[in-house]
């Protein structure tokens, strides 16, 4: 299901908002918060800090399940430490950055919707 523009910044804030909210925050989370966090809760481990090739990690994991759906990744399984891993299967259409970041928002609505 493809949805209109104006519906997606609608559900983007309101998925903003939600997570504020429920972080305590004062702020709204950017793209890149809400990509780590979800890479923190498909990870299913707690950790005081991770270092920044773990926080690139999880927000490549949350790529990954969001982008799963739609066949561009394959679960593979885990490691040893328990972190998720994927594969490639289908090549991601090459778009500009505003085009990816719709897309990402539009998958991220998904995947708060169905949780």
């Amino acid at each position: 299901m493809v949805m209109e523009e104006w519906k997606i910044d609608f559900e983007w804030l309101r998925i903003r908002h939600m997570i504020k909210d429920s972080m305590g925050s004062d702020k709204l989370p950017d793209l890149k918060a809400v990509l780590f966090l979800i890479g923190i809760q498909e990870l299913g481990q707690i950790q005081k800090e991770f270092s920044k090739e773990e926080k690139q990690d999880l927000m490549h994991i949350a790529v990954c399940t969001l982008l799963e759906s739609q066949g561009h990744y394959v679960f593979v399984g885990r490691d040893q430490d328990g972190w998720p891993h994927w594969k490639l299967s289908k090549k991601i259409a090459k778009t500009n950055i505003e085009d990816q970041e719709v897309l990402l928002k539009s998958k991220i609505i998904e995947y708060f919707d169905n949780r």
